[in-house]
């Protein structure tokens, strides 16, 4: 289903029963008086443009360089705010906040991707359009920089410094302060919503602003982030360029996912294609080494391509045997970003930040680095303290996910990071359950669909229903406001549009498995252990 045809259609008087759904008469007119009463410190307004259904919403004040595609027609109205927030004499950031004229009391924050926007966005407006719709006055900013680059913390610490953690919260603190203006009820409820970069952004709430939000949607986050950098920087100088007898060519990644699935996949009890937990996959690559007997067109590794294949799936680990950062989760093979050349965001962060060197070249990257950068570990940009406890005395609550099919940051990080708060908090699954639930997605890629049951309707390329067990997000607000905390998050598998199939996916530490009768297309066929 596109977001589009959803948004047209959806009953929103059934989904946020707090939502006044019929248009105020007079929402126009307060909207385009709006602009002189607004009072914010250190903002420049530029706009407030009362957005009526139909029209297109156009990105104008966001950089040539930022681009969520062409603009789109809005299906409901809005009150546009448009603004620059300065954090310091050397930066700024812009900022949008979406004020429906079908406001359901609560307030919500977008987050943002990669070094800066999403892909090549600044501001991540379907987010933004997928929250508004619901009633939520809606908040995103570029993160303090237009693009997904890393050149503009050369030499600016400010603009570092936003990335890491301000340009967020300073945009809460604008957004919340804008929304007590516009409406004279204010807000209830607090929300936030954000994937990979974004994900790290809400934990990075958790930690250092606890008060900020009472609901949390943390998807395939970014943490231990310096480490995910070192990480991703280590593929390069292991597999080579496409002339190094290390190297690994598309075809040979296609035998090795192929050879992954035929060890690993009916581990969960089903031959489904899909690998439910990967923790119990362990393959061994040895299988796929030449021998004499192959035949010539077959499709093999050498022993120098055996051991590369083997470092990409091992943890990274430090000079003194430190853990640093865990394997790739297997089951990616087909959709990583690292296996055929220097991975961008880790080739700018070593020559903006690391080194000050914009000619710093990837393929010298030594273990020596990464210790360097750990040093450094900017404004704590590597959002890993564990200690969670003011967000939980604040009583707030988090829904953590991760699919496991994700190609540009392994899911094994986000198990990391569990143990690590259980650990660190010395606190029992079953208490953490009271306020932070992990789920890991089988079938999904990063932030997006895969090959499995991975709509599970945390943005509008996942939608599906407005049931909460199928909607993370509504799931989040049932959780905050009626206390019904998710058991699962079910996922669906579209074939077009067409639902082919739903699976529960299990809190963690519980895994799926299939345990019958019937197809593995029927989600009463599995069972979380």
């Amino acid at each position: 289903m596109r977001f589009s045809d959803f948004l047209a259609g959806a009953g929103l008087a059934t989904i946020v029963s707090a939502a006044v759904t019929a248009k105020q008469p007079s929402f126009e007119s307060k909207c385009n008086a709006f602009k002189s009463k607004i009072k914010v410190a250190n903002s420049h307004v530029h706009d407030v443009t009362y957005v009526p259904i139909g029209s297109n919403i156009t990105k104008e004040y966001d950089a040539s360089t930022c681009s969520d595609g062409d603009s789109s027609p809005a299906t409901f109205d809005f009150c546009r705010v448009t603004l620059n927030v300065t954090t310091s004499a050397k930066s700024h950031f812009f900022m949008e906040a979406w004020l429906p004229s079908n406001y359901s009391g609560r307030f919500l924050s977008t987050g943002n991707g990669g070094l800066g926007g999403f892909e090549t966005t600044g501001v991540k407006y379907d987010d933004m359009a997928y929250a508004a719709q619901y009633g939520f006055a809606t908040v995103g900013t570029n993160n303090g920089h237009s693009g997904d680059t890393g050149k503009y913390f050369y030499q600016n610490t400010e603009v570092l410094e936003d990335f890491a953690y301000r340009a967020l919260h300073t945009g809460v603190v604008v957004g919340k302060e804008l929304t007590k203006q516009f409406y004279t009820e204010g807000f209830k409820k607090s929300y936030y919503l954000g994937c990979s970069t974004g994900g790290r952004q809400g934990w990075k709430s958790i930690e250092k602003f606890p008060d900020d939000f009472d609901g949390v949607v943390a998807g395939s986050p970014a943490l231990n982030f310096i480490n995910l950098i070192n990480w991703g920087a280590r593929f390069y100088p292991v597999i080579g360029n496409s002339s190094a007898d290390t190297f690994i060519t598309t075809a040979q990644w296609t035998a090795i996912h192929s050879e992954i699935l035929r060890q690993c996949d009916s581990l969960d009890g089903a031959v489904d294609g899909i690998i439910e937990d990967t923790d119990l996959c362990q393959p061994i690559f040895e299988t796929l080494v030449c021998n004499s007997t192959a035949a010539a067109d077959s499709i093999c590794l050498t022993a120098a391509q055996i051991k590369t294949v083997n470092t990409v799936f091992s943890p990274l680990y430090g000079h003194n045997g430190s853990f640093l950062f865990p394997r790739m989760q297997p089951g990616s093979e087909l959709t990583s970003v690292y296996y055929n050349g220097p991975f961008q965001y880790a080739e700018d962060w070593y020559r903006y930040v690391v080194y000050n060197n914009p000619e710093w070249n990837p393929a010298t990257w030594t273990i020596e680095d990464a210790t360097v950068a750990n040093a450094q570990d900017p404004y704590q940009i590597s959002t890993f303290q564990g200690d969670i406890s003011p967000f939980k005395k604040s009583r707030g609550k988090v829904l953590h996910y991760h699919g496991l099919e994700d190609g540009i940051i392994t899911s094994d990080t986000s198990k990391v990071w569990y143990h690590h708060v259980v650990d660190t908090m010395g606190i029992s699954p079953s208490d953490l359950d009271d306020f932070y639930r992990f789920f890991p997605i089988s079938g999904m890629g990063h932030c997006t669909p895969g090959t499995g049951a991975a709509y599970i309707g945390q943005g509008p390329s996942t939608f599906v229903d407005n049931n909460p067990e199928d909607n993370v997000l509504l799931a989040m607000v049932r959780w905050v406001e009626e206390g019904i905390a998710p058991e699962f998050v079910r996922g669906a598998k579209l074939n077009g549009t067409t639902v082919e199939y739903r699976r529960k996916h299990c809190k963690y530490p519980k895994r799926n498995k299939y345990v019958g009768p019937g197809s593995y297309k029927d989600e009463s066929a599995w069972e979380c252990v």
